[in-house]
């Protein structure tokens, strides 16, 4: 098979711009939800004077080039790869590149040292150590790009946001959603994990498959956009409507809204389990994401197609 190459210099180039819009300004699909949710709270409450201050906070980071959140957290990367793509040396340097671009941005303090070892505490000082940068790639037949997509995933929203439970079958759909319930409520108390959220739901698989489903369908999928299962799709709006209701609101201020949206993504079960993950985002759902061709173009976009839905 004849493959064509992606230039190592501007995928080095592309993940440097990757990293900083991703800390600077929030996509937009995020800040439309956001609009919206201010026009739907009640003039003059806390929950649309807390969205208010977040919006107008934003607007300063993206024209000053400042960090939109003081914690940018875990750095994560998600290459989305053509069958006929080949980075310029070999698939190993997409965690290469990765690497070296989180220590150039940690070193230009538009990532924070955030990144130590869980026993002893100790910080490299360049968010580069065991297992992270994390590197997540997927191979598409029918693509001719590269896709590249970079979250700093906020420490509030994975601390206090993830969930699981290994369920049985006799649980149901009514057992899931009073787990999914249960956790949004723990999850966003007090403002934990800096509600209004976006809410990640992985169903089946193994109890990793099923976490990395729902990290992923809450990271990587566009705001607004719905299952193309109806039973999947369904769930997704009645669990909005049900955790909307617990009147959380934007940092736990009380409110309509307290989510920008909830995805469910699930995976194949065994007939004796049903397990069930939970996790979420923080309101300004950090994300972006390139195209990058082997002619050299370029193309930025606001999130990526990592289901292959054809979103963008």
């Amino acid at each position: 098979m004849t493959y064509k190459t992606v230039s190592e210099k501007i995928l080095l180039k592309t993940l440097d711009s990757l990293i900083l819009k991703s800390v600077t300004a929030i996509p937009g699909d995020v800040k439309l939800c956001l609009e919206k949710i201010m026009e739907a709270e009640k003039p003059g409450s806390m929950a649309a004077e807390s969205i208010r201050v977040t919006m107008e906070n934003l607007r300063m980071c993206e024209k000053e080039s400042l960090l939109a959140c003081p914690d940018t957290g875990y750095p994560l990367f998600y290459f989305r790869v053509g069958s006929g793509i080949l980075p310029e040396n070999g698939m190993e340097s997409l965690y290469e590149a990765s690497i070296r671009c989180v220590e150039r941005a940690t070193g230009k303090n538009r990532l924070r040292k955030t990144m130590v070892h869980p026993l002893t505490r100790f910080n490299p000082g360049t968010n580069v150590i065991q297992f992270l940068p994390k590197v997540e790639v997927k191979f598409s037949g029918d693509i001719d790009y590269l896709e590249a997509t970079f979250v700093p995933k906020g420490g509030g929203s994975e601390i206090f946001g993830t969930f699981y439970r290994m369920m049985t079958p006799v649980d149901g759909i009514r057992g899931v959603k009073k787990f999914i319930l249960d956790s949004a409520q723990r999850a966003m108390e007090a403002g934990k994990s800096c509600p209004p959220n976006l809410v990640g739901i992985g169903i089946g698989g193994t109890a990793d498959l099923c976490m990395k489903l729902a990290k992923e369908s809450a990271l990587l999928r566009p705001v607004g956009s719905r299952h193309p299962e109806k039973i999947i799709s369904d769930m997704e709006r009645s669990l909005m409507d049900d955790i909307n209701s617990l009147g959380i609101g934007s940092m736990g201020t009380g409110g309509k809204i307290s989510l920008l949206d909830l995805h469910i993504e699930y995976a194949a079960s065994h007939t004796a389990a049903l397990p069930v993950a939970f996790n979420c985002q923080c309101s300004v759902c950090r994300r972006a994401t390139a195209r990058i061709y082997p002619s050299g173009k370029v193309e930025m976009l606001d999130y990526p197609d990592w289901f292959g839905r054809g979103e963008k």
